[in-house]
């Protein structure tokens, strides 16, 4: 893997890929391995800084006592009768395989093993038996690392950190040649922002992948990383690619909770290795709400009890009590990364209660994808998070994602290998450089101020339980802020934080106008 000089006017690649987290990284790799030239780009500074470096509790494989049918099964209950019975189909019978081809056999991922050495497997919400493989609590760190790694010995595979994604390059928005707006529409690669050096790249390429991640920094609490602020699918709906199921935000039920502390996650795990939430006093509640699953519920259950329960009682949380129902050796064993957190502010999980919220955590809809990555626009595929197969419905069963991200690169992958050969050459397109308008120096305190009152705008009207009063004030909010954002945008020198501002305030609509079509109550998406 190469990283780049700074190319301050434009490139070519064979396939531009736009997210280094599992799905980036998969595809990446894939590529690579049939000899394609990939460009790997990513915001981040860091490579590893994505959505799956922070997921801690694991990814589906497969017990002993496990089948298709069996996962086919808890897929389908906890997406409410939204799953598309492709999707799933096709997730249930690779996944289990591709995570034992490529994470265990070829990169090498550190799980946890038993004594005789056979993989730890675990149990989480909506799971009808053990078959979750994890690396102690921090799963998506071990995986995004031994990706990276792989990828660093691959000499066709440029990176570029520190790389923004201003907008997708389409022939019919883009081309100096006005007649191509009668073409269908097709993707050429994107226009890059270089963060420290501050100039717009042109990258044109015969395939562009999106595996820009999650939405969560819509919201005033998220479990997300920084750069999980939609940009993937606002570009998307910007260059003309079909957007689905958007309503359905699930929530993370377990997320620490202390005024001015982050919201990190604390993982599913820790409730499927049995601890149980619990009021100040150490009172269970969850078999009030969930006589059969209590505290494994599928997660928007377990969100909307919590939630219920602070409102009942006017109390700012509820707490996680580990300390009653785990061996304090086992605690220390299985949630060391999750200690060391909690640590940091007081709490020892070993000892005492931990406060908890529900926070925004995955985004079920996005960019329209086929059983093969590919969008609704030519030569654009999209995978991970950002994209929607349809796997997970209305409501994701826990350890799925990062499942799908690897299944969806793997054939996304194949996909551009056996297509890449009839697209055409971009350079033919007559892309312009990017031609910058802004002249002034972006204010990041109207920036910041502007994401703060989006954030509680979401938070508070868009968020785990939705009315139409809510919602419609939602929508003509942010279409003002949208307005308001657009005019700042033309107007200044880009920046990664403004065209973060930009692509969130579009997001935030793309997920407020689907909660207001949607009428009926349904996964994790819910109206009241």
């Amino acid at each position: 893997m190469t990283n780049s000089p700074k190319e301050h006017s434009g490139f070519e690649t064979d396939v531009l890929i736009i997210g280094s987290g599992i799905a980036g990284a998969v595809t990446a790799l894939q590529l690579a391995n049939s000899g394609l030239g990939v460009t790997l780009v990513t915001r981040a500074v860091k490579p590893e800084e994505s959505n799956t470096f922070y997921a801690q509790g694991g990814i589906v494989y497969r017990a002993h006592e496990d089948s298709r049918e069996l996962l086919t099964e808890d897929i389908l209950r906890a997406g409410a009768g939204y799953c598309n019975p492709r999707a799933v189909e096709i997730i249930a019978a690779e996944g289990p395989a591709l995570a034992r081809e490529i994470l265990i056999d070829k990169v090498k991922v550190p799980f946890d093993r038993s004594e005789n050495d056979e993989l730890s497997l675990v149990r989480e919400g909506g799971h009808s038996v053990n078959r979750i493989v994890h690396a102690t609590d921090a799963t998506g760190r071990a995986i995004e690392i031994a990706l990276l790694k792989s990828l660093e010995t691959r000499s066709n595979v440029r990176l570029l950190t520190g790389h923004t994604a201003v907008d997708l390059l389409t022939p019919a928005h883009h081309s100096s040649d006005r007649l191509k707006i009668y073409d269908p529409l097709s993707c050429v690669g994107a226009y890059l922002l270089d963060q420290e050096g501050g100039a717009v790249v042109r990258c044109l390429a015969r395939k562009t992948v999106l595996a820009t991640g999650g939405i969560g920094q819509i919201f005033l609490r998220t479990t997300n990383p920084s750069g999980a602020r939609g940009d993937g699918v606002a570009m998307a709906y910007r260059a003309g690619a079909r957007v689905i199921n958007s309503e359905f935000v699930q929530f993370h039920p377990t997320t620490f909770y202390q005024p001015n502390a982050p919201s990190f996650l604390i993982s599913e795990a820790v409730r499927g290795a049995g601890a149980r939430l619990v009021d100040a006093d150490g009172n269970t509640f969850m078999e009030k709400y969930s006589p059969e699953w209590k505290d494994l519920a599928p997660r928007d259950v377990v969100s909307r009890s919590i939630h219920q329960e602070m409102l009942s009682k006017d109390i700012p949380n509820v707490y996680l009590d580990l300390r009653s129902y785990i061996q304090k050796d086992k605690i220390k064993e299985l949630f060391p990364s999750i200690g060391e957190q909690c640590s940091l502010y007081g709490i020892d999980i070993a000892t005492d209660l931990v406060p908890v919220v529900p926070a925004a955590h995955y985004f079920c809809g996005g960019v329209w994808v086929d059983e093969r990555g590919r969008s609704s626009i030519t030569s654009l595929y999209a995978v991970g998070e950002v994209s929607c197969t349809g796997l997970h419905g209305a409501n994701r069963l826990a350890s799925t994602s990062l499942l799908e991200g690897l299944v969806w690169g793997v054939r996304a992958a194949e996909d551009i290998v056996r297509t890449i050969g009839d697209a055409p050459d971009p350079a033919g397109y007559e892309i312009p450089l990017w031609e910058d308008t802004g002249t002034l120096i972006a204010d990041p305190a109207l920036i910041s101020q502007d994401m703060s009152v989006l954030k509680h705008i979401m938070w508070n009207y868009v968020g785990l339980v939705r009315t139409t009063r809510r919602l419609g004030r939602a929508i003509r909010e942010l279409r003002h802020l949208e307005s308001e954002i657009e005019s700042f945008y033309r107007a200044v020198r880009l920046t990664d934080e403004l065209i973060g501002l930009r692509n969130a305030v579009r997001t935030s609509l793309i997920v407020a106008l689907a909660a207001w079509e949607n009428k009926s109550s349904v996964g994790c998406h819910y109206r009241v």
